[in-house]
């Protein structure tokens, strides 16, 4: 059966003023499957490239924080004890900050835990190889 889920981009913005970013993660909401979910995979090399002076460290701990709040673990702070929906809905506000989210985006899906892999793979990791080529 398909489902109707939610998603948006993780976005370091590492110097705001350039408006230049590299995706760093996914947050997924399904409502009907009662899935928050996140997945955030820093790329330092690629936030070097363009911010020298970046604080990769920091980043890493902020965007660890996003997975804790989707997952409602009690370390999340006071957002992750909000309803699931709340939290997607705080997490995907829009901000000037050096970590942002693209706007929501909406799809259907047969296998709604399988999604948060599927968006890793095709919007935020780097493509993997032909077989074949």
């Amino acid at each position: 059966m398909q489902q109707v889920y939610d998603y948006a981009v993780i976005r370091v913005v590492p110097r705001v003023e350039r408006e230049e970013f590299i995706n760093a993660g996914v947050i997924v909401s399904c409502h009907g499957a009662r899935t928050l979910a996140a997945a955030v995979s820093l790329d330092v090399a690629r936030l070097y490239a363009l911010d020298p002076h970046a604080d990769a460290a920091s980043l890493q701990r902020h965007l660890d924080a996003i997975v804790r709040i989707c997952r409602g673990d009690a370390d999340g702070g006071p957002i992750a004890a909000l309803p699931a929906r709340a939290r997607f809905h705080w997490l995907t506000a829009k901000r000037s900050a050096v970590i942002q989210v693209s706007p929501v985006h909406t799809g259907r899906t047969a296998d709604p835990e399988g999604l948060c892999a599927r968006l890793m793979a095709r919007m935020v990791l780097p493509p993997q190889p032909v077989r074949g080529a």
